[in-house]
């Protein structure tokens, strides 16, 4: 895990951007239904094999606001922590994507999908 604060200052409020990067680990199977086995084989090779294979991925999620005067904060760390638990650590770290994440059951991803994650992390700041 690592994190960034950084700040800009305007004559209005001051803008700060927290970063934090995350990492997990997942295993999943190319693989696409609208192909016959010997297609899926012969696109994706070892990566089609049924039993998946497994990745270390990096998050990087970058949150942009204002400057809270009295506390000096973007927003407050551990919530930030908590945010990125919910979103990404519990429904994908050691999961096997096709079969534990609903949204990946007919998606073929080389990596887990940039619009699964935003339409998740979103939602925690709703």
């Amino acid at each position: 895990m690592q994190e960034n604060v950084s700040t800009v200052s305007s004559d209005r409020c001051r803008i700060g951007y927290v970063t934090r990067v995350q990492s997990f680990s997942a295993c999943h199977r190319l693989h696409s239904k609208a192909l016959s086995d010997e297609e899926n084989k012969r696109i994706f090779g070892k990566c089609n094999n049924p039993n998946g294979h497994g990745h270390n991925y990096n998050v990087e999620i970058t949150v942009r606001g204002k400057i809270d005067p009295a506390t000096g904060m973007v927003l407050n760390i551990t919530d930030l922590k908590e945010y990125i638990e919910m979103a990404i650590m519990e429904p994908l770290d050691h999961k096997n994507l096709d079969k534990d994440v609903p949204y990946f059951a007919d998606v073929v991803r080389y990596t887990p999908s940039v619009f699964y994650l935003d339409k998740c992390f979103v939602s925690c700041f709703q």
